[in-house]
């Protein structure tokens, strides 16, 4: 059956795919080339050709928990200058 066809929630439903294996993605961030994993417990962002990054599980982004660690750390370094 063609797209034009279809009731409006199967064209959405077919749009999403569920995350089963990670997936990796290139970007630059201030010229420098990073890499940004997304798996289904979380994302990893990792200068490239490093192993070690920021790690953030959905867990902690849902419950809030990475946004507050986000503004102690800032309050933390405005605090040291």
């Amino acid at each position: 059956m063609p797209y034009a066809l279809c009731p409006l929630p199967y064209i959405f439903s077919a749009m999403t795919t569920k995350l089963e294996k990670p997936v990796r993605r290139e970007l630059l961030i201030n010229g420098e080339p990073y890499v940004l994993t997304i798996t289904p417990d979380g994302l990893k962002l990792t200068k490239k050709g490093h192993r070690k990054g920021q790690e953030l599980s959905w867990k902690d982004i849902v419950s809030g928990e990475a946004a507050l660690a986000s503004a102690l750390s800032a309050s933390l370094k405005e605090q040291g200058q």
